[in-house]
């Protein structure tokens, strides 16, 4: 266990596993002319397509638990760079649509991979990814992305402010 957990709470613990990943997924994919904001859009947008499906904006946002306004300032920047294309949805002219270009797909799929090695190496003290700890890690984590957080107080929080 490293001094760094010594008497830390698991909140700030997350925190920085969190800025850990974020910060070597930045490193990795900025070869590829990527931010990890930008690999988390472009990756989940990948992965929906797989499925056959072509999300909105909104619907991209709540997959990837970005903001809407973040989503749509990244989809533009990513679009200019080729890589994704917007349009209307035809059942709501409100909405936008997002696809991966060609040349979206082909830095996504390389962007995957350099992940995935990242990933492996996160996993290794557990494993590796196909470990029983690290599927364990993975359901504990599922578990804490699923509770529900108000910010605003709960039973056990702090009450709202007046």
């Amino acid at each position: 266990m490293s001094n760094l957990s010594e008497g830390a709470t698991p909140g700030f613990l997350v925190w920085r596993l969190s800025m850990k990943w974020r910060v070597a997924v930045d490193r990795a994919v900025a070869p590829l002319g990527l931010t990890h904001a930008q690999y988390s859009l472009l990756g989940s947008l990948y992965g929906m397509q797989r499925s056959g499906l072509r999300p909105s904006q909104r619907r991209l946002a709540d997959h990837t638990g970005l903001e809407a306004l973040y989503v749509s300032k990244l989809a533009r920047a990513l679009e200019s760079a080729g890589l994704l294309e917007r349009t209307r949805d035809p059942a709501d002219p409100r909405a936008v649509q997002l696809a991966l270009t060609e040349r979206g797909l082909e830095t996504t799929r390389k962007a995957i991979d350099v992940v995935q090695g990242l990933l492996r190496q996160l996993l290794a003290p557990l494993g590796g990814p196909d470990s029983p700890r690290a599927q364990e890690f993975t359901r504990e984590l599922t578990a804490l992305l699923d509770a529900p957080l108000d910010p605003f107080g709960t039973a056990d929080g702090p009450a709202p402010p007046k």
